[in-house]
């Protein structure tokens, strides 16, 4: 009987340390850039690598999966519910919300005792303990947010902690006169958070006071002012300085693309709001009790 005799078409390689990898032993990974292509609510890219809460998203970002050499590109289908941002990314992109929040009846606005939730683009009173819900129209360019109003001249502050590889960033905590403190639900959870007080990382050249009002307003929606100094508090890539501030305009239906809910919460309940130990800290500022 003739003998058959087929060729490996996977050599194998040969490592840095000069062993050599027997074929099919081959277990290296490389890194693939999706290639979008959308039929209708079906988005083809590799998926092994992709964190699951974290889905390669349609608009195109920079990102990059991994799958084995031999491993085939899979369909990740956009779910259902997913909404558009009404808001633009900076870039001028589109932003998707897989799972968007569901805004509260208007009988929560004015309860002390509810939770209200805002989401972007959709329905507001049209005051709030007499300080109107709308558009701030004159927001500031770029270059002029150092000057923004707001700041508060007299307010004396601590020396700012320097941090080792942190970078400076600030905030604020926002309260109505009802007792309840505004909060931001990032959009898709983004780095797996569920809410969180109004803050990002300090711009170059503005103050960390001009830099926490610009922030509010990107997140929230809301104009404020600054009332007085809170605390600082060290995260896991920057040390913030959060501000008590008040509301004196915008609208929580305005937030920006990183926010897909803006909540009233009573001070009571915003632990079970609140899913990272550095903003547990950022309560007990508020409600000592509450941590």
């Amino acid at each position: 009987m003739p003998l058959l005799f087929v060729k490996s078409q996977n050599p194998g390689y040969t490592r840095k340390d000069g062993v050599h990898v027997d074929p099919f032993s081959d277990k290296r990974v490389v890194k693939v850039q999706p290639k979008w292509s959308a039929t209708g609510s079906t988005v083809t890219a590799p998926q092994y690598g992709f964190p699951k809460a974290k889905p390669a998203w349609p608009s195109g970002v920079s990102t990059y999966g991994q799958s084995s050499l031999f491993a085939p590109k899979t369909p990740f289908v956009i779910p259902a519910s997913t909404k558009q941002h009404p808001k633009l990314k900076e870039d001028g992109k589109k932003h998707l919300i897989y799972y968007p929040s569901k805004p509260t009846g208007a009988e929560t606005w004015t309860d002390p005792a509810a939770v209200a939730t805002f989401v972007p683009g959709g329905s507001a009173p049209d005051e709030l303990h007499g300080v109107a819900f709308a558009p701030w129209d004159d927001v500031p360019a770029d270059e002029d947010w150092d000057f923004v109003d707001g700041q508060n001249d007299d307010l004396v502050e601590p020396a700012f902690p320097s941090v080792k590889g942190k970078n400076p960033a600030s905030g604020v905590i926002i309260t109505e006169p009802d007792g309840r403190v505004w909060i931001v639900a990032p959009t898709n959870r983004f780095s797996n958070v569920i809410n969180t007080f109004p803050k990002g990382g300090r711009e170059d050249g503005l103050s960390l006071q001009a830099n926490a009002i610009k922030e509010c307003f990107e997140e929230s929606g809301l104009k404020v002012e600054i009332d007085g100094y809170a605390g600082d508090v060290e995260r896991s890539t920057t040390v913030a300085r959060y501000y008590h501030a008040h509301r004196v305009g915008g609208s929580p239906v305005d937030c920006g693309w990183e926010s897909q809910a803006v909540r009233l919460v009573p001070v009571t309940d915003l632990h079970e709001f609140l899913n990272l130990a550095t903003d547990r800290e950022v309560l007990s500022w508020i409600h000592p009790d509450q941590q």
